[in-house]
C-alpha cells in the first residue's frame, strides 16, 4: 500500500511542479532526479511522504500564504521577491537595518549609567559567541540605547544541539483501529444526527482561519550531523521566534562581563543596573486594518489577539498550540490548566445551581421555615446586652427561608460530590497534562542543572565543595547554618499567623460591640436588622484588612525567603510560593473559619454568658442559625476579591500604558507615535510580574479553596468561580498579548508546587465540609429529631411531616428574672402581651429553669452531639475511600497515549536504523567506486 501511494504522490508531485518549471530556466531532468531521490527515501521511510510532497509550513510561513521557500536553489524566484521583503522588513522594526537579520533579543541601557566597562566587555564577548549586534538610540530619549541581537544559523544550530532542542524530522502517521460493522452503523447514525446540530461552535474555525493548521511531526533533538533528516524548508524560519529568543537568552546567561569566576550572566547585569531591561520582541502590532478572515493574520501576535484575546471568542476553546508557540511551554501550561479548571467547573456549577434551585422549589414545603414564620407567640431572648430588645421568632422568617436555600436535603449530596469532583479534577488533569506533554515534546525533557543564585554565591563563596553532577567546585552552605535560618524563618511564619489571628480577634470584638450599637440605632431599618448590619460591615472591614495585610505579607515572605538563602532560583521560587500561599490562605480564610466553627458555639446561655476579658459578651448566631452569616461572609469576600484582582491585573497596566501613550502624544504627536519601531513600542509596555506566573496561580488556587472548602455552606461558589474564570482567561490573554512585554519563552513539564497545594486543599475540603454539615448547619439536629423525637420516631421515616414541632423542640426556656444585671434588657417585653414577659426562648438543648438541674443539658443534646461526631467520622472515611478508589481507577496516562508513545518510540528507532543503514550503504558504494580496499564488514 505504501508503494502504491508512492506512485500516486510521485505523479502529483510532477504535476504540482510543472507550472513553476515553465516560468524558470531550471533543467527538468535535474528536478526529476531530485524527485527520484525523494522517492528512494520514501521507499525506505514511507511515512515521510506527507512531509516531503505536501507544502509543510514553518511557523512564520503560516501567516503569509504563497511565500513558501523551497530547499532548492531557485535563485530567480528569490531575486524577484527578496528586495520587496527586505524593504518591508526595514520598516516593521523586527529586523536590522539591512532588512535581513531578524531581531531575536533586545537589551536596553542608559548612556548615563556608570557601568560602561562591564557592558563593553559583555558585548565584546557576545560578538565572540557569534551573535550579531546593532545599536539604536531611542526616539523619545537620547539617553536610552537599544541593543539589537541576532543569532545566525550557525549559532542557532550549535546551541540548539547543546540545549537538546527538539525539532520536527518526520510527519506522523496515525493508524486507526479496525471497527466492527455494527459500530460503523452506529457511528453513521450519530454523524447523521450531528448534522442537525451546530457544528462545534466552541471550536475555532480552521476553514476561515487556515493559519491555525499545525504540522504534526515526529521530533528529535537537533543534530548538525543529521541535519538532512529534519524538515527544513527555510533556515530563517526553521527555529521559531520563541526558540530563537530562548537560545539567545541561554547564550547571554553564560557570557562573562568581568574577570572572575562568578562574573557571568545577563541576570547579574540586570541586578546591578548595567542594563535596564532585556526582552524578546513582539511580532508586530496586534491590530490590523484588514480582516483576518479575508487577508489572514499579519503576525502571530495579531492571530493570538483575534482568536484568543478578543472578547468576541470568549465561548471558544483556547488555541493552546499557538500560545505555546508564542509564549513558551510554561505559560502555555498555565493557560491549559486554567482552561481545564474552568471546563471542570461546569458540572460543579450546574450541580450547585441545582441545589440552590431545589431549595427554591421546596421552600414552600419546608416545615421548619413554615413553623418559624408562623411562630408569632414565641418570644426570643435578646442577642446582646441591654440595648437589644426581645423579638418574635417570626421576625426571622426571611432569614429562615434564605437559610433553606443553602441548607436543604441536597446539601450533603453536594458536599460529597464536590469532594469527589476535586479528586476527579486533579486525576484527569494528570491525564490532560500527559497528553499536552506528549504533544509539546516534554515527556523526555529534563531541566538543566540550574545556576546558583548570585546572592548565594556572594554569601558562601569562601566554602566550596564538589558538585556531584557537574564535578565542579561550588559554594556550600553548612547544615547548621541552613537549619538555623529555617528555624528563624519558621518563627517568622508563626508570628505572622499570630498577627492574622489578632486581626480576626479584632473583628470579633468589633462584631460584639457594634451589635449593641446598631440595636440602639435611630434608623428603624438598621435597628431591626442589627445582626445583618453587623455581619455585612464586619465582612467589608475584614476584606480591607485582608488587602492591607497582603501587602505586608509579600514583604515579609520576601525577607524570610532571602533570609533562608536558597541555592537556586527554583528553590527560591518554591519557598516563596509556599510562604505566600500560607500567609494569604490563612489571611483570607481565618475569619471564615471563625464564623463556621466558633461563632455562637461558646456563648454560654442567658444568665451565664461567657465574656471576653470579662467584659464583652460573645456574639450569638441568628435565631435562624449561623449558616446565613457564613453565606454572607463567603459571598461578599469572593465577589470583592475577584473584582479587585481583575482590576489590578488589567486595570492597573491599562492605566499605566495609557499614561505613557498620553505623554508621548503630548511630546511628539499622534503621527510620530505610530512610526515608532517595535522595540520602542515594547519598551513602553509593562514588564511581566517579577514573580512570573505566581500571582495568576495564587489567585486561582485561593479561588479553588473557596470553591471546595466551604462549598456546603455556599453552593453557588462554583458558579461564581466559573463566571469569573471565563472572564479571567480573556483578561489574562489580553494582558499578555497587548499590555505586557513579551515574556521569555521557557519550558516546564507541569505546574510545579501548585499541584501539591491543590491536593492539600482537596484533603482539607473533605474535613471542613464534614464539620460544616455536622456543626454549622442544622442537618444533624433535624435528622435526630425526625428519627428519635418527632411524630415519626421509630418508624424509619424522615419526611417533612416528621419535622412537625422541630422548632419548638430546638428552643429552650429561660426565666427573665434570672438575667444578670449587666445583661438585663431596658425593655420588659410588655409590648408583646401587654404585661412584662416572664419567659423567653433561646437556641439550645437545656432543661427548663424549674427542673432539678436548671439549664442543664438535655438528653437530646447528647444524642445530637453523638450523631454529629458519628457523621463526621463516617463522612470523612466514606469520601476518602471514594477519593482513593477514583485515584486508583483512573490511570495517569490514557491508554491511547501510551500506545502512541510506544509506537512512536518503535518508529523512531526504525527510522534511525534505516537512515544509518542507508548511510553505510552509500559509503560502501563510494569506496567501491574509489577502488579502496574493502573488508567484509557489516552490512
Amino acid at each position: 500500500e505504501g508503494r502504491k501511494d508512492l506512485q500516486v504522490n510521485h505523479q502529483e508531485t510532477q504535476i504540482w511542479i510543472k507550472p513553476d518549471i515553465q516560468k524558470t530556466d531550471v533543467d527538468f531532468s535535474e528536478i526529476l532526479n531530485a524527485i527520484q531521490e525523494i522517492a528512494k527515501d520514501v521507499n525506505i521511510f514511507f511515512d515521510e511522504l506527507e512531509g516531503v510532497n505536501s507544502p509543510s509550513k514553518d511557523d512564520d510561513s503560516l501567516l503569509h500564504h504563497g511565500n513558501l521557500t523551497s530547499t532548492s536553489d531557485d535563485a530567480s524566484r528569490l531575486e524577484v521577491a527578496g528586495e520587496e521583503v527586505h524593504d518591508k522588513n526595514k520598516t516593521n522594526g523586527l529586523y536590522f537595518r539591512d532588512g535581513k537579520c531578524r531581531i531575536d533579543y533586545i537589551l536596553v541601557y542608559r548612556k548615563s549609567n556608570p557601568q560602561t566597562e562591564k557592558r563593553e566587555v559583555f558585548e565584546r564577548n557576545i560578538r565572540a559567541e557569534g551573535l550579531q549586534m546593532e545599536k539604536e538610540s531611542s526616539l523619545t530619549n537620547s539617553d536610552i540605547i537599544f541593543v539589537k541581537l541576532h543569532a545566525p544559523w550557525e549559532v542557532l544550530g550549535k546551541y540548539a544541539e547543546l540545549m537538546n532542542v527538539r525539532m520536527p524530522f518526520r510527519r506522523k502517521i496515525y493508524y486507526l483501529h479496525r471497527r466492527y460493522k455494527f459500530m460503523n452503523r452506529i457511528e453513521k447514525q450519530i454523524s447523521r444526527f450531528r448534522g442537525w446540530l451546530p457544528r462545534k461552535p466552541m471550536k475555532l474555525d480552521k476553514e476561515t482561519l487556515p493559519d491555525l493548521e499545525e504540522n504534526d511531526c515526529y521530533t528529535a533533538p537537533f543534530s548538525q550531523q543529521r541535519i538532512h533528516h529534519f524538515i527544513i524548508h527555510n533556515k530563517d524560519t526553521f527555529f521559531n521566534n520563541a526558540t530563537r529568543s530562548r537560545i539567545v537568552h541561554h547564550i547571554l546567561q553564560r557570557v562573562k562581563y568581568e574577570e572572575g569566576k562568578n562574573k557571568i550572566g545577563l541576570n547579574r547585569l540586570l541586578n546591578n543596573g548595567s542594563y535596564e531591561a532585556a526582552f524578546p520582541l513582539h511580532e508586530g502590532s496586534y491590530r490590523s486594518k484588514n480582516s483576518i478572515r479575508t487577508h489572514g493574520a499579519e503576525n502571530h501576535r495579531h492571530l493570538l489577539y483575534e482568536c484568543w484575546a478578543s472578547w468576541g471568542v470568549w465561548y471558544k476553546y483556547q488555541p493552546l498550540d499557538l500560545v505555546r508557540r508564542y509564549f513558551g511551554e510554561k505559560i502555555g501550561l498555565y493557560f491549559a490548566w486554567l482552561g481545564w479548571y474552568t471546563g471542570m467547573l461546569f458540572p460543579a456549577a450546574f450541580i450547585g445551581l441545582f441545589v440552590f434551585l431545589y431549595g427554591v422549589t421546596t421552600l414552600n414545603h419546608c416545615q421548619v421555615s413554615k413553623e418559624v414564620c408562623q411562630a408569632t407567640d414565641i418570644i426570643m431572648c435578646p442577642i446582646c446586652d441591654k440595648y437589644c430588645p426581645f423579638m418574635r421568632l417570626s421576625d426571622s422568617c426571611v432569614y429562615a427561608k434564605v437559610t433553606h436555600l443553602f441548607d436543604n436535603g441536597a446539601t450533603v449530596f453536594f458536599a460529597v460530590f464536590m469532594a469527589v469532583w476535586a479528586t476527579v479534577f486533579l486525576e484527569f488533569w494528570k491525564r490532560r497534562r500527559a497528553v499536552i506533554a506528549y504533544d509539546w515534546d516534554l515527556i523526555d525533557w529534563e531541566e538543566e542543572e540550574e545556576e546558583i543564585r548570585p546572592q548565594f554565591e556572594a554569601k558562601y563563596s569562601k566554602k566550596e565543595r564538589m558538585n556531584p553532577i557537574s564535578g565542579k567546585p561550588e559554594p556550600y552552605q553548612a547544615f547548621a547554618d541552613k537549619c538555623s535560618r529555617l528555624v528563624v524563618s519558621a518563627s517568622g511564619i508563626f508570628f505572622m499567623i499570630c498577627v492574622v489571628i489578632a486581626a480576626v480577634f479584632g473583628i470579633v470584638i468589633y462584631r460584639v460591640v457594634t451589635v449593641s450599637t446598631f440595636a440602639a440605632f435611630k434608623w428603624a431599618l438598621i435597628r431591626n436588622n442589627s445582626q445583618v448590619a453587623t455581619t455585612g460591615t464586619a465582612v467589608c472591614i475584614n476584606f480591607c484588612i485582608i488587602m492591607l495585610l497582603n501587602v505586608l505579607y509579600e514583604k515579609v515572605a520576601l525577607f524570610l525567603t532571602n533570609l533562608e538563602q536558597p541555592r537556586t532560583e527554583s528553590e527560591w521560587e518554591n519557598s516563596f510560593t509556599l510562604k505566600m500561599f500560607l500567609f494569604q490562605f490563612v489571611n483570607l480564610n481565618s475569619s471564615t473559619f471563625y464564623i463556621a466553627f466558633f461563632l455562637g458555639r461558646f456563648t454560654g446561655h442567658p444568665g451565664a454568658y461567657l465574656r471576653l476579658i470579662n467584659r464583652w459578651r460573645l456574639e450569638e448566631c441568628h435565631p435562624s442559625g449561623c449558616l446565613i452569616d457564613l453565606c454572607m461572609q463567603m459571598g461578599i469576600i469572593m465577589v470583592l476579591k475577584q473584582t479587585w484582582n481583575n482590576f489590578m491585573e488589567l486595570g492597573y497596566p491599562l492605566i499605566q500604558n495609557w499614561w505613557t501613550r498620553r505623554k508621548l502624544r503630548q511630546e511628539y504627536g499622534t503621527q510620530r507615535k505610530t512610526n515608532f519601531p517595535q522595540w520602542e513600542k515594547d519598551y513602553n509596555l509593562q514588564p511581566m510580574n517579577a514573580y512570573g506566573l505566581f500571582d495568576e496561580y495564587l489567585e486561582m488556587i485561593l479561588q479553588f479553596g473557596f470553591t471546595t472548602i466551604f462549598v456546603a455552606a455556599f453552593p453557588l461558589a462554583p458558579l461564581l468561580a466559573l463566571l469569573n474564570n471565563i472572564i479571567e482567561i480573556r483578561l489574562d490573554a489580553y494582558k499578555f498579548v497587548t499590555q505586557w512585554r513579551r515574556p521569555l519563552a521557557s519550558r516546564a513539564k507541569d505546574i510545579g508546587i501548585w499541584y501539591g497545594i491543590l491536593e492539600g486543599i482537596g484533603i482539607l475540603s473533605v474535613i471542613t465540609n464534614a464539620f460544616v454539615i455536622a456543626v454549622t448547619s442544622d442537618f444533624i439536629p433535624r435528622l435526630v429529631y425526625a428519627y428519635k423525637y418527632g411524630p415519626c420516631a421509630g418508624q424509619g421515616e424522615a419526611g417533612q411531616k416528621c419535622m412537625v414541632g422541630y422548632v419548638n423542640a430546638s428552643l429552650s426556656v429561660f426565666l427573665v428574672s434570672d438575667f444578670e444585671n449587666r445583661s438585663e434588657p431596658t425593655s420588659n417585653g410588655s409590648e408583646f402581651s401587654g404585661s412584662p414577659l416572664k419567659y423567653c426562648r433561646y437556641r439550645d438543648y437545656r432543661d427548663p429553669p424549674h427542673s432539678p438541674v436548671p439549664y442543664g443539658y438535655t438528653l437530646q443534646f447528647w444524642h445530637v452531639l453523638a450523631a454529629r461526631l458519628a457523621f463526621i467520622i463516617v463522612f470523612e472515611h466514606l469520601v476518602f475511600c471514594i477519593k482513593h478508589l477514583i485515584s486508583y481507577l483512573i490511570p495517569d496516562l490514557p491508554k491511547d497515549l501510551r500506545d502512541r508513545m510506544r509506537r512512536e518510540k518503535y518508529l523512531i528507532q526504525e527510522m534511525m536504523y534505516e537512515a544509518e543503514l542507508e548511510r553505510l550503504q552509500k559509503e560502501r558504494k563510494e569506496r567501491k567506486k574509489n577502488g579502496k580496499s574493502y573488508h567484509n564488514e557489516w552490512p
